[in-house]
């Protein structure tokens, strides 16, 4: 039961946030908070499946799967020049080293579309091949974060 709620609750988030993308359509920090908000709750989700702190089911890998993925598609656009200061966490380097930052959301993609592939039609079958596709995904995330945001 706890699985399947906190799948709901990823779905829910995930719904929440890209209602939150529509209405600030206009802000960009906004709309890259929103998404990275569905992205954590797909982290917390995936990484509280693999240590075992929730149950694992393949609906739930794929959601959280799906969730990465969408934001992978996306996320890059939201951080146009100008969009530097406000309410983000975004680190200058993302500005200062484009190059690096796009090869960052380029693996981010990669591991995305690998894990997908990965999880076919109904998610992967068990906790071993959840762990085998979601964790290179978790892996981009780290890494981006320590080049290319600020913590508050």
């Amino acid at each position: 039961m706890r699985t399947i709620s906190k799948c709901l609750s990823v779905v829910s988030i995930a719904i929440v946030a890209g209602l939150g993308v529509a209405q600030a359509a206009d802000d960009p920090i906004k709309t890259r908070q929103a998404v990275m908000s569905s992205v954590g709750a797909a982290a917390g989700l995936g990484g509280g499946m693999m240590k075992g702190e929730l149950d694992y089911t393949p609906a739930a890998g794929k959601a959280a799967i799906a969730t990465m993925r969408a934001a992978a598609m996306t996320f890059g656009s939201y951080f146009p020049d100008g969009s530097t200061t406000g309410d983000t966490e975004a680190a200058p380097a993302i500005w200062s080293d484009r190059a690096g930052f796009d090869a960052e959301l380029a693996k981010f993609a990669m591991a995305t579309e690998k894990a997908v592939a990965a999880s076919g039609k109904a998610g992967p079958a068990d906790i071993d091949a959840f762990k085998a596709a979601f964790g290179p995904v978790l892996g981009t995330c780290k890494a981006c974060h320590e080049g290319y945001r600020v913590k508050k």
